[in-house]
């Protein structure tokens, strides 16, 4: 899917992305607990067990590329990709701090 698939895409569902992602949260909710896709009452919200703010979440997904140019995660997941890589910077760290932390 191209980018501008994906703009008329937001633009044109009747709700934020955030409610997308709580009917889908819901949905597995209701499911049966014997059936695939359940989700238990007790997990916390998707976003919360990522630990990802509502707000970093549509940064992350409308401008991803904008704001990761190679790597992503974690700085510690950084620092281990930098040792196995032999690199000496960790390129996007104040992008992965301020979306993913």
């Amino acid at each position: 899917m191209t980018h501008a698939d994906q703009t008329s895409m937001l633009k044109n569902l009747p709700f934020k992305l955030t409610d997308y992602l709580e009917l889908i949260e819901l949905t597995g909710r209701v499911i049966r607990d014997d059936k695939r896709g359940h989700i238990q009452h007790k997990i916390p919200p998707i976003l919360q067990r990522l630990g990802i703010e509502a707000k970093d979440w549509i940064e992350l997904t409308t401008k991803f590329e904008d704001n990761f140019k190679d790597l992503v995660g974690s700085p510690t997941l950084l620092d281990d990709a930098i040792a196995l890589l032999n690199r000496k910077r960790r390129p996007g760290l104040q992008n992965c701090k301020a979306l993913l932390t």
